[in-house]
């Protein structure tokens, strides 16, 4: 025998008018249980609503572009009698099995108030342990669609408990990361090895500069959804006008690099490109446009790498740029660096010419939202429409936020860069 009933959207969190972008399902189809239904969408995030039953549909009560809330009905589905008779009844909460109740609970000692345990963090891919919660959370989480093994169990001996789940709902639907211990990022700790028991060892304390960018990078990497856009720019016209300069930048005693070059046409690029002289607001919600241009520039020191910032690149000539870059440089290599010279930055240049290397992926200095790596140029044959020439070029390597940038203005930027390199008169244009 087959009964008709109601599949009301469930409880997503704190979320009213919730937009249906796409419909899984057609009249007549049949579906099972944790199958599919449709998708919503909020302001960042999509969520597939599964079926909480297994029947055929018989009426679909939503269409695309509908705004829906906890308890609207979704559709009318036949479902076998059978089937529905392990449902129980609307309104009443779904019985515990006898095994849930067998569960020993702690003794707290007379007169001292019940102390909230620490929240247990998700259970690691891959570990093969079943998530700690009562069957009536399993089914909760199931109509939702929640993997149990990507929620945090903040209930006692760290059971996961509906809350849980719905933290976890509401955190995915905001476009946050999966909450786990109550909400708070859980990331795996490095594990402890005793690597002595495999042969002789010496321990180093790693240098202040180092712990304080390694903290700084691993969370821009955590934060920032990198993409790297490689290309190339032919530099043989550049380089032969910065040699042609050399001996006028001596008389003034500034060493002419290719860096204020490099430096005077990210500028230019960032001029025409807004999105790269922005930084993301700390809600996401605005992007916070610059109207300065200054741009960081890593220095290898003896002690690790800094990035002292060059102020108002635009507004500066390449001599300036040189004699500016020579004596913070100089500074950054002393340690005489003061707060103010690392602060400030729009944009980011690393460059590893000096050393080799082809390629490299660098990592966005939040909140920055790109960087340029730059690796050790060199002669390769290049047609010409008439036959191979050889021409200098510089491998260039541009991450950046995919949040603010996507792929197509990532190469764009890098061709638009590579054109003002491979012609330093278009600076002028």
């Amino acid at each position: 025998m087959t009964i008709q009933k109601e599949v009301r959207l469930p409880d997503i969190g704190d979320f009213k008018d919730v937009e249906v972008i796409e419909l899984l399902v057609a009249e007549g189809d049949r579906v099972g249980v944790e199958d599919s239904l449709l998708t919503l969408e909020s302001d960042k995030a999509s969520m597939e609503i599964p079926s909480p039953h297994a029947g055929t549909i018989s009426a679909l009560k939503i269409a695309v572009g509908d705004r829906i809330n906890v308890g609207d009905v979704i559709a009318l589905m036949g479902v076998d009698d059978d089937a529905a008779g392990d449902e129980p009844p609307a309104g009443e909460p779904a019985p515990e099995p006898e095994t849930a109740a067998l569960e020993e609970p702690e003794l707290i000692p007379a007169g001292q108030p019940p102390e909230r345990p620490a929240p247990v963090p998700p259970m690691p891919m891959g570990s093969g342990g079943k998530p700690h919660a009562s069957p009536s959370v399993r089914r909760f989480a199931r109509e939702l669609g929640v993997d149990l093994n990507l929620v945090g169990g903040s209930g006692l001996k760290g059971r996961i408990t509906k809350d849980d789940v719905q933290r976890f709902v509401k955190s995915t639907m905001s476009g946050a990361a999966a909450p786990a211990a109550g909400g708070a990022m859980s990331m795996p700790s490095t594990p402890v090895i005793d690597f002595s028991q495999f042969g002789e060892i010496d321990v180093q304390p790693l240098g202040r500069i180092k712990k304080l960018s390694g903290a700084h990078l691993r969370q821009s990497w955590i934060s920032v959804p990198h993409v790297t856009q490689f290309d190339e720019a032919d530099i043989t016209d550049l380089e032969a006008f910065r040699k042609a300069q050399k001996e006028v930048a001596a008389n003034r005693e500034i060493r002419l690099t290719f860096m204020p070059f490099l430096m005077k046409a990210v500028a230019n690029a960032m001029a025409a490109m807004p999105e790269f002289n922005s930084s993301l607001s700390p809600d996401g919600e605005n992007l916070i446009l610059k109207r300065y241009v200054n741009i960081g520039v890593a220095v290898d020191t003896p002690n690790g790498l800094v990035v002292p910032v060059i102020k108002d690149v635009d507004k500066k000539g390449v001599f300036e740029l040189a004699g500016d870059l020579m004596a913070i440089s100089q500074k950054a290599r002393d340690g005489k660096l003061a707060p103010g010279d690392m602060q400030g930055g729009c944009f980011t240049i690393s460059s590893l010419g000096g050393i080799g290397g082809t390629q490299f992926t660098p990592i966005v200095n939040a909140p920055e939202v790109a960087i340029l790596g730059v690796s050790r140029s060199g002669m390769k044959p290049v047609w010409n429409g008439a036959e191979f020439a050889p021409r200098m070029i510089l491998p260039l390597a541009l991450s950046y936020d995919h949040r603010v940038i996507d792929g197509a203005q990532g190469v764009r930027f890098t061709t638009y860069l590579s054109g003002l390199l491979s012609d330093i008169r278009r600076l002028l244009l």
